[in-house]
């Protein structure tokens, strides 16, 4: 079976979400069976690659007032906390994701993805750390594991930016709006940071769908 994520580093939903689906995952029998694929989404395209403070940036963006965004993001990283995660967005930087995007291109190249993926958001959401800055992701990309040399060759060029368009191409052409969201098998899909009950109700109804077929 193959569960895929649309997912995009800078939004703290996808986070919360990836926790969820893992524990669900953990329940589910036939986790073995189960391919995991990690996709690429941007909310913001747009956003500057220098970093800007996280939670002025969203109040803007929204259009809400510094007081009312303290106020939503402290809700979040209580849901956060709800599954074992640390929010700090008083430090966070906003910053575009696409180098981040493809730096985890190439990590899936190398069986590396999930733990990329897990880096940035650690980083971003917990460090304070400014997922666009190049010396930030060559770091976390060493510490995955990835090969500094190779990693470093792909900042500095375009690589893996068509698959990066790629994956939010086919989000359009599934009609996927928001992240996260999670296709099982191309039959069923599951938006948001749903609770793990759903995850696994869904697993359990995309492998009947599957063995009925088989």
């Amino acid at each position: 079976m193959q569960v895929e994520i649309w997912s995009d580093i800078v939004c703290p939903f996808c986070y919360i979400g990836k926790r969820k689906f893992e524990q669900a995952l953990e329940k589910f029998p036939q986790k073995d069976q189960v391919e995991i694929v990690w996709k690429s989404f941007q909310l913001d395209p747009d956003a500057p690659k220098v970093g800007t403070d996280y939670l002025k940036n969203l109040s803007e963006r929204k259009g809400w007032s510094l007081e009312q965004t303290r106020q939503i993001t402290s809700n979040v990283s209580n849901m956060a906390a709800g599954v074992g995660l640390e929010y700090h967005f008083e430090k966070a930087i906003s910053a575009n994701s696409l180098d981040a995007h493809r730096v985890l291109h190439l990590a899936k190249n190398h069986g590396l993805r999930d733990a990329m993926e897990e880096a940035l958001f650690k980083a971003h959401f917990t460090e304070g750390q400014n997922i666009a800055d190049h010396a930030t992701l060559l770091q976390l990309g060493a510490g995955i594991g990835l090969d500094a040399a190779e990693l470093k060759q792909v900042l500095e060029s375009q690589a893996f930016e068509d698959e990066v368009q790629l994956d939010i191409e086919t989000a359009r052409q599934l009609r996927v709006s928001g992240v996260p969201f999670f296709v099982f098998d191309r039959k069923y899909g599951v938006s948001g940071a749903q609770d793990p009950t759903v995850f696994l109700q869904t697993l359990e109804k995309a492998l009947e769908t599957r063995e009925a077929k088989n």
